[in-house]
Order: structure tokens, then C-alpha cells, then sequence
């Protein structure tokens, strides 16, 4: 069986790390809060960032499964730098096109859809059921959480957060380090750094 090592013994990291077993993987965690958390759930936490990356040719792959956008972007150029090379999980229930591009380090989660000539940037996160249309362009380490919907043309910059049921309309241009509340109608481009809410989406920040 092929060996996993996730960086992150986290709530997101028990998603990860179920659909890392459905992709045929056996799952090994590691956490920056080694030697106080030493499992989770039923997986054994074996050490901290250090250790993985001194032990990283033991495995088959590795997967940084932290959600918040700043800190897995952290986490992965300190692995990247280290020379180890990180994969990407799709759950089995997702549909994912032909003719989309998935980044390293990426998790698209269960009943998922990603549309045709979409491109995910690293270290993105496609959280439950959300759908990212034809021809979106999605920057590095962006979360779309549970059931957001990015109609076709949408542009998403890096390190941005879509809340959960977001719903954004077509050809939009969303910036960097941008948080679309939960339940937000995006219906204009969203400048960097801000936060919009609300049904049609208002800046608030």
C-alpha cells in the first residue's frame, strides 16, 4: 500500500485523510503541536515538521491539510524548499474535468464538480459539494468552502477565502487575500484585500 504523510492533525486534516485512505493511500500525520497531540482519531501523530521532513522519503507522498489559507501557504514552501515534492487528493465522488488543471498540493473533497478548462493554483482547497464552472482561474492556496458555486470565467487571487454557499456570477475578477462571506452573492469584482457579505455582496472591509 502506498504511504501518506499529512502535515496537520486537524479537523480538516480527518477529511484529508479519509479521502488520502480512498485514494489507496495508509495515512501517517504529523503536527506542529507534537509531542502534546499524539493522535487523532484512529491515526498516530509521529512528529512535527522537522521530523517529517528528515523522514520524508519514507512515504509516497505528502499533504499539507491545514485550512487556513496563510498558514498551509507557510507550511508548503517550508516542505517545497526541503525538496519534497507534495501531491493532491480528489475524492472519489468528485467529477473533475479532463481538461482542468489541478495544482500540488490541492484537495477537491466529496461531490465536488470542476468544469472544463478550469485551473486550480497550489494548495487549494475545493471543500464539500462546491463547484468551480468552465474556464475559472483560481490563484495558490485559496479555500471555496462547502457549497459555493463560481459560475463559468470567475478569476479567484491568491490566499482568498470563499465562504460556504457563496455564490459568484460569471466572467467576475476576484482579487487576493479577498474573504466572500458565507452565503454572499457576488455580482461585481471584489478588489485585493477586502471583505465582502450579503446578497447582492457589499464591501465591509
Amino acid at each position: 500500500m502506498k504511504k501518506i504523510a499529512i502535515l496537520g492533525a486537524s479537523g480538516h486534516g480527518k477529511v484529508v485523510a479519509e479521502i488520502a485512505e480512498l485514494c489507496g493511500y495508509h495515512v501517517t500525520f504529523y503536527d506542529d503541536a507534537w509531542p502534546t497531540e499524539k493522535h487523532l482519531l484512529d491515526w498516530e501523530v509521529v512528529g512535527d515538521s522537522s521530523l517529517l521532513i528528515d523522514g520524508h522519503s519514507s512515504y509516497d507522498g505528502v499533504f499539507v491539510a491545514i485550512g487556513n489559507n496563510t498558514v498551509r501557504l507557510t507550511k508548503m514552501e517550508r516542505l517545497k524548499e526541503a525538496g519534497i515534492k507534495l501531491v493532491s487528493l480528489v475524492h472519489p465522488s468528485a467529477v473533475v474535468s479532463l481538461y482542468a488543471k489541478v495544482g500540488v498540493g490541492s484537495v477537491i473533497m466529496a461531490n465536488t464538480v470542476i468544469g472544463t478548462n478550469a485551473i486550480l493554483g497550489e494548495g487549494t482547497i475545493c471543500n464539500t459539494a462546491c463547484s468551480v464552472d468552465h474556464d475559472c482561474e483560481i490563484g495558490d492556496c485559496v479555500h471555496i468552502s462547502p457549497g459555493a458555486r463560481l459560475a463559468g470565467g470567475v478569476s479567484v487571487g491568491d490566499m482568498t477565502w470563499i465562504g460556504i454557499g457563496a455564490s459568484v456570477i460569471q466572467q467576475i475578477i476576484i482579487g487576493s487575500n479577498v474573504v466572500v462571506g458565507a452565503g454572499a452573492t457576488v455580482i461585481r469584482d471584489v478588489s485585493d484585500a477586502t471583505t465582502v457579505v450579503g446578497s447582492p455582496a457589499t464591501l465591509v472591509s
